[in-house]
This record gives C-alpha cells, structure tokens and sequence, in this order.
C-alpha cells in the first residue's frame, strides 16, 4: 500500500502540479491510512471495505482531529481511490458512497459486560504470558486508555497508594485515571513474577514486555486481543478500541457523569465524549423491547 501512495503523490506532484502544503498533508493522511489497515493485517489495497474506511474515519476523530482535517483526510483517500481504479488496481473505490455524516451517526463498538468478562478471563493465570495477557486486557477495560497510551506507559507511572496511572495522550497532555482494585491485583501480580522474567535491561521502564524484553508494538497489541477474541469465539469483530468503546458505555450506562468520563477517556471535547450517550440510548430501548409487555 505504501508504494502505491507513493506512485499516487508522485503523480500529484507532477501531472496535477498541487503545492507542496497539499502534497505533504496527503502524504500524511494516507501514510496514517495505510499504518491503520497494517495494523488491522490488511497491505492490499483491494481488501480495504467501505466500513474499513468509516472505521479509519472514526479512528481520527476518536483521536482528536478536527472536522476540517478529517475532511482533507477523506478527500485524500477517495482521490488515492479514484487513482488506484484508474490504474485497474481495485475494481470500485469503496469512498464512493461515504459521507462525513454518516461518520458521526456510527456507533462505537462494544460489547456486553458478559462478553467483556469472557474476553478477560480468556488468558488465564496459569503462566507467565497467560498473567502478563490478563493484566494487560484488565488494565485496557479498567483505564480505557488508547493502545498509543498503553505500549508507552513506563512503571513510574503507576501510583499504587492512591490507586491511578498517569497517562500521556495526544498533544502530550497529562491525564489522571484510576485503575481499579481488579486490574490492579493482576499488574500486581505481573510485575512481581512476570516482568522480571522478561526484563533484559534493568533500565527498561517500559511497563508492559513481550518476551524479548521489550516494549509492545500497535501491531502486537492488535494480535493479542484478536488471539483472546477468537478464543472467545465472539461473533462480532475485536480490537483493543474495542476495550475503551466498553470503557466509556458501561461507566455510562452504570449512571457516571459524562464530564468524568471525558476526563478519563482524554477528550478534549465533550462533544466526541456524547457519541456514548447514543450507545446507551440505544441499550435502554432493546431492554425496553425485551422486557417491556408491549415492547
């Protein structure tokens, strides 16, 4: 995919002539494009689906970009789309039919709290990866924190007396979240009998390691929850957003105040924070269907 990006600004550049302001935002836009499906397993540009896209979208406001460069970003692929039919690389641009509108109006996946407590129990205790695993899942539906977040989370800074991590966000701004007594009980556990296993440097502070002593990557995150999923056997699809989706809906849905939840979640804008109230909307009328006698 990368190299088609390539051949797509290179052609911008010369038979389009566009400025190099434009040219560098494009290149930013689809290099992130293309980063997001590679993380999702997907190089080919012919396996990228219409909802792969809405989620690509999604994924840019959930990470704070304004509507007008989620717009550039949008234009950027559907052009690199339209350039790619053009050559007979993909057989229709699956951006035809998308509108920023429809972006907003997609829910964030979650699931139930059943489902979450499979999803969490899925690892195990019974070695040391299996007790690294569930701390990590733990720890991702306990903080809601974003997968950026947690690959960067160092040992320092995890303030066991008073029950929180610091967290660093998007524009390098500071957050304070509580972990909870679960999650912490298996960090606990992790670093007492995991992280000294795997620990090759004694000056590596990066909280969680895989077993070549270093920091996880996006990628092998990714892997991680999508091994527990299909262990699970859960029929909708997974991925560790998945776990901060959760997060923000039950704390919701449990009755927290939306401005705490912003705070945790990190939003700088509540607004991003109230497309969480739609999912719990959305709750109250299937247990109103359900249950009620007229429903």
């Amino acid at each position: 995919m990368n190299r088609r990006i390539d051949d797509f600004i290179n052609y911008l550049a010369v038979e389009r002539g566009l400025a190099l302001n434009t040219l560098e935002a494009y290149s930013r836009d689809l290099n992130r494009y293309a980063d997001f499906f590679r993380c999702r397993g997907i190089e080919n540009c012919a396996e990228v689906t219409p909802e792969g896209i809405i989620d690509f979208l999604v994924k840019l406001r959930e990470d704070g970009l304004v509507s007008n460069s989620i717009n550039r970003a949008l234009a950027a692929v559907r052009g690199f789309n339209k350039y790619l039919m053009g050559k007979d690389l993909v057989k229709e641009n699956p951006v035809s039919h998308i509108e920023l509108s429809k972006v907003w109006m997609r829910l964030p996946d979650t699931v139930s709290r059943e489902d979450m407590n499979a999803l969490l129990t899925a690892p195990g205790t019974r070695t040391p990866l299996s007790v690294r695993d569930t701390a990590i899942l733990e720890f991702l539906y306990a903080t809601g924190i974003r997968v950026s977040e947690l690959i960067q989370l160092t040992v320092r800074d995890i303030h066991w007396q008073v029950g929180y991590c610091r967290v660093i966000g998007k524009g390098d701004k500071e957050r304070i979240v509580p972990i909870g007594e679960n999650a912490r009980r298996y960090l606990l556990r992790y670093l007492e009998e995991v992280r000294p296993k795997f620990l090759k440097r004694i000056e590596e502070q990066v909280l969680f390691l895989n077993r070549e002593g270093n920091g996880f990557s996006r990628q092998g995150l990714w892997k991680l929850v999508r091994k527990y999923a299909r262990k699970t056997g859960l029929s909708k699809k997974i991925h560790p957003h998945t776990f901060r989706h959760s997060f923000a809906t039950h704390l919701l849905e449990g009755g927290a105040d939306l401005r705490s939840v912003q705070m945790m979640l990190g939003h700088s804008d509540i607004s991003t924070t109230q497309i969480y109230t739609h999912v719990t909307r959305e709750r109250l009328k299937e247990i109103h269907k359900a249950y009620h006698p007229r429903g």
